[in-house]
């Protein structure tokens, strides 16, 4: 069997409707995950934890229903039950929604990675679902190595795109200039 292969990318949920299924203490934590990328959040959930009603998201205390998939962007399915979180995927996967299901990749579209941030950075570890504890290990590592001051270096070298674009004329030279900078900054 070959090992799966994801394609790596970067959401922009700002204000986009997303769904998390299920109001457990892993619903909570993808619904933080999912305020702190600026979307628009709905949990439903018979029973929620009381940490959710300090969030800026919509609360919907019952069952999953299929009409709760209507107009999301993204459906993260976090239930105890295998067999809501498998309908939840299809039925998203009809509709052709992302859907994470937690705890099981073989049924997701797209999977979670452990992420390091230190604004504007931000970087992903993953395992391609083999293995969520080596993977937050790793981002661990990361965060050791690459911390403030690369997110510093990050925000200098932003306010200098304007300049770099106005004064020198093509990609190749933007490209060197860039690279010289941050060879000179982290020598």
């Amino acid at each position: 069997m070959s090992e799966k292969r994801y394609y790596m990318a970067c959401l922009d949920l700002a204000d986009r409707s997303c769904l998390v299924v299920g109001g457990g203490s892993v619903g909570l934590e993808k619904a933080r995950g999912l305020v702190d990328s600026d979307a628009r959040v709905t949990v439903v959930a018979p029973e929620l934890e009381p940490e959710l009603r300090e969030l800026a998201i919509e609360l919907v205390e019952r069952r999953f229903e299929s009409r709760d998939l209507d107009d999301r962007f993204l459906v993260v399915a976090a239930t105890s039950d295998p067999r809501l979180n498998r309908r939840i995927y299809e039925e998203a996967e009809e509709r052709l929604l992302l859907c994470n299901v937690v705890d099981a990749p073989e049924i997701c579209n797209f999977i979670l990675p452990a992420v390091h941030r230190a604004d504007p950075i931000a970087i992903a570890v993953t395992t391609s679902g083999a293995s969520p504890a080596l993977a937050q290990r790793i981002r661990g590592e990361v965060a050791e190595r690459y911390g403030l001051e690369y997110a510093e270096l990050a925000r200098r070298l932003r306010e200098l795109r304007p300049w770099a674009k106005e004064n020198l004329a093509t990609y190749e030279e933007r490209r060197d200039f860039f690279q010289q900078l941050v060879e000179d900054a982290l020598a």
